[in-house]
């Protein structure tokens, strides 16, 4: 009999844990009074690991995320990136921890109209002061498959191509978590597809830990794991 069984996701080890939340609440003032938009929310992520959070409309899902990547505070429990505490930090040290180990890709893509495809991917490299941005995100924009369009704007590119600009962004600093909110939302299904299947390559290659919202099955069954929410609560 096997004494010494591998950890699972549902109990992981200190070691290769990357992300956890305690007791998350997520509370917002409302007409109606108080509404809790994430309630009591405990959930553990290891190094590597793929994770779609799946559920209705409303359920709390883009919420979870944005306390998961420090974009938003909770208004109880904790979040803890690589051990660091999230609620430790001020607005200053979670925005530093994000540029250093965090990517994103949204559904609408925030990419900046003024800068050309290879100014938004070398952007967060320019702002972490690395001397090569500019062979980096060309690099990176290669293996997107836009090496041709490096020049050019965001107006002047097709839906798939400015989510995939935001793919290469996402990608160029080697986070250790990658969030996505719905990162096909906006695309038609044939789209959608190539960019999900995209998206996985990537995420495989830099053996980054992926955290996925989507309402997209076929796209949560990629995932290794899957989380399901309901009305702020992790079913």
């Amino acid at each position: 009999m096997n004494t010494n069984p591998k950890p699972s996701a549902q109990a992981p080890t200190i070691r290769n844990r990357v992300l956890r939340a305690e007791s998350l609440c997520k509370q917002v003032s409302s007409p109606e009074g108080s509404l809790t938009i994430v309630d009591e929310v405990s959930l553990d992520i290891l190094a590597g690991e793929s994770v779609a959070v799946t559920g209705p409309s409303g359920a709390g899902k883009s919420t979870l995320l944005a306390l998961l990547a420090g974009l938003d505070v909770p208004t109880r429990g904790r979040v803890l990136l690589e051990g660091q505490d999230l609620t430790q930090l001020d607005e200053d040290g979670r925005a530093r921890l994000r540029a250093q180990r965090v990517g994103f890709v949204f559904q609408s893509f925030h990419l900046i109209p003024a800068l050309t495809a290879l100014e938004n991917v070398m952007l967060p490299l320019e702002l972490a002061g690395r001397g090569d941005a500019r062979r980096a995100a060309g690099e990176t924009l290669r293996r997107v498959g836009l090496s041709e369009r490096t020049g050019h704007y965001p107006r002047q590119l097709s839906g798939g191509e400015q989510q995939r600009v935001a793919l290469a962004r996402a990608f160029v600093t080697q986070p250790a978590v990658l969030f996505a909110d719905e990162p096909t939302g906006n695309l038609d299904t044939v789209t959608g597809a190539r960019v999900g299947e995209l998206l996985f390559e990537l995420n495989a290659n830099a053996h980054t830990t992926l955290v996925l919202v989507t309402h997209d099955r076929e796209l949560a069954a990629r995932c290794a794991r899957m989380v399901k929410m309901d009305a702020g609560r992790v079913l």
